[in-house]
C-alpha cells in the first residue's frame, strides 16, 4: 500500500472515531483518550492532527461538507419548504453530524468561532445561492435591492440563531432544539420573504 493512501486511511479512521466522540459528547465533553481507546495510537493521532481543536475543526468541516453534498443531491430548486424538510431529514439520519452542526452554529467554542466560520464557507455559499434563487421568484419593493434583502436575511439568521444560543432555549433537549430550530427557521424565512399581514384586509 502506498504511503499516501495509508496516511489517508489513518486520517479517515481517526476522523470517524472523532466524529462519534464529538457527536456524542460535544466539544467540551469530548476526550482524545476516548478516541484513542477505539484502537488509535495517541502518537498517530497527534501526528495527523495537532490537537483537540484541529481535530474538532476537521469534524465540523466534514459535517458541513456532508450536509452540503446531501442538499445538492436533493431536488430543492428554490423551494423553501423542501429545503428545510431536506435539512431535517439529514439531521434525523445523521445524529453525529446533527450534534456537530447545532453546536458549531448555536454554541461554538468561543476560541474557534472564526475558524468555524472558515470551514463552513461551502455551506454558507449554498445558502446564499438558494436565497438568491428564492428572491428571483418574488417582486421586491422598489426601494429594496437584492443586496438589501440578502443583508436582511443574514441579520435575521444571526438574530434567530442567537435566540437558540441564549438561556431562553437552554432547557430544551437536543432533539427538541433541532426540531424547533428547523421549523422556526422555515417560518422565519417565510415571514421574511412574504410578510405576516394580508394586504387589503384592515381590521
Amino acid at each position: 500500500m502506498r504511503k499516501e493512501m495509508k496516511t489517508e486511511l489513518t486520517k479517515e479512521k481517526i476522523l470517524i472515531a472523532a466524529m462519534n466522540e464529538f457527536g456524542t459528547n460535544g466539544y467540551a465533553g469530548a476526550s482524545l483518550n476516548n478516541i484513542c481507546s477505539t484502537g488509535i495510537a495517541k502518537g498517530l493521532l497527534y501526528h495527523n492532527y495537532e490537537n483537540k481543536d484541529a481535530l474538532y475543526l476537521a469534524c465540523v468541516e466534514r459535517c458541513f461538507h456532508t450536509l452540503t453534498e446531501y442538499l445538492n443531491g436533493e431536488d430543492i430548486g428554490n423551494d423553501l419548504q423542501r429545503y428545510v424538510k431536506a435539512r431535517l431529514s439529514f439531521f434525523r439520519e445523521n445524529e453525529n453530524e446533527a450534534r456537530l452542526f447545532f453546536e458549531s452554529v448555536l454554541q461554538p467554542p468561543i476560541s474557534l468561532k472564526e475558524d468555524i466560520a472558515k470551514v463552513r464557507i461551502e455551506f454558507d455559499d449554498f445558502n446564499l445561492d438558494l436565497c438568491s434563487r428564492m428572491l428571483e421568484t418574488i417582486c421586491l419593493r422598489s426601494d429594496v435591492t437584492k443586496e438589501d434583502a440578502i443583508r436582511y436575511f443574514r441579520l435575521m439568521k444571526e438574530m434567530f440563531n442567537g435566540y437558540f444560543s441564549s438561556p431562553a432555549a437552554h432547557g430544551l433537549s437536543f432533539a427538541d432544539t433541532m426540531v424547533t430550530h428547523e421549523i422556526g427557521l422555515s417560518k422565519m424565512l417565510d415571514f421574511m420573504l412574504y410578510g405576516i399581514a394580508k394586504r387589503g384586509e384592515d381590521k
